[in-house]
C-alpha cells in the first residue's frame, strides 16, 4: 500500500509538550484514500534526527513526505516554501549544541536550498475552506525545522526520488505549550490541538489527492 510519511519533533527548548508530535502520533495508521500514514518521532538534535529520517526514508521509500514541527509564536499553520543549506541555532539543541553558520549537509555539492514540492496553493486552499488560517511562509528558520526539510529534498533528489512531494508544515502552540510561558514573558498565540491535527491531516490528505491526480493524467 502505499505510505505518506508524517514526522513531528519531541518537545524541546522550554515546551512542555509538542503539538507536531502530537498530530504525528494521532494520525498514525491512518487510510487517505489509497494511502496509509505512517509516522515517526524525531529527535531534536541534527545527527540523530538524520539517522532516523534517512533510515525511514530508505526503509520506507515513501510515496509523500509530511514533515511538521512547532513554530512557538506564529499565530496559524504555515507551509514552508524553501530549505536552505544552513543551521544557526539560536537556542541549544536537545544535546546542549548550538551550531553556528554550519552547513545542513557537508557534501561540498549539496546547493544552497531546495524547494518544497509539496502542493501549497492547494493545501492554502483547502485549509481555508474548511476555515483554517494558514500561510506560506518563506523561512524556515535554521533550527532542526529547517535542517530535516532540507536533508528530506536531498536524499529524494539524490536517489531518484525528486517526484515525491516532500516539504515542512509549521504548527504554532498548543494549549500546553502557551500555558508553560512564565507570567512576565509575553503570551503565546496557540490552537487547540484538535485543530492542529485538523490541519495536518488537510495537508495530507491534499498532497494525497495531487498524488492521485497525477496519476490520472498519466
Amino acid at each position: 500500500m502505499p505510505t505518506l510519511l508524517l514526522t513531528g519533533f519531541e518537545p524541546f527548548h522550554t515546551h512542555p509538550d509538542n503539538p507536531s508530535a502530537n498530530a504525528a502520533s494521532e494520525l498514525d495508521g491512518a487510510n487517505l484514500g489509497h494511502v496509509q500514514v505512517v509516522s515517526a518521532l524525531l529527535p531534536v538534535e541534527p545527527r540523530t534526527a538524520a539517522q532516523k529520517l534517512l533510515g525511514l526514508l530508505s526503509r520506507l521509500s515513501p510515496d509523500a513526505v509530511l514533515l511538521t514541527g512547532l513554530a512557538a509564536g506564529r499565530p496559524h499553520v504555515s507551509l514552508e516554501r524553501v530549505a536552505v543549506n544552513v543551521m544557526d541555532f539560536n537556542i541549544p539543541d536537545n544535546a546542549g549544541n548550538t551550531y553556528r553558520d554550519a552547513p545542513a549537509h557537508e557534501h561540498e555539492a549539496a546547493p544552497a536550498a531546495y524547494l518544497s514540492t509539496l502542493p501549497l496553493r492547494n493545501i492554502l486552499q483547502a485549509w481555508r475552506e474548511a476555515e483554517i488560517p494558514g500561510q506560506i511562509s518563506n523561512t524556515a528558520g535554521l533550527y532542526l525545522c529547517n535542517f530535516v526539510m532540507y536533508q528530506a529534498l536531498h536524499y529524494l533528489t539524490e536517489t531518484n526520488a525528486a517526484h515525491v512531494p516532500c516539504g515542512f508544515l509549521h504548527v504554532p502552540a498548543n494549549p500546553a505549550v502557551a500555558l508553560a510561558v512564565p507570567e512576565d514573558r509575553p503570551a503565546l498565540p496557540y490552537l487547540p490541538q484538535g485543530e492542529i491535527t485538523r490541519a495536518v491531516k488537510m495537508a495530507a490528505e491534499t498532497t494525497v489527492r495531487g498524488m492521485k491526480n497525477r496519476a490520472t493524467d498519466q
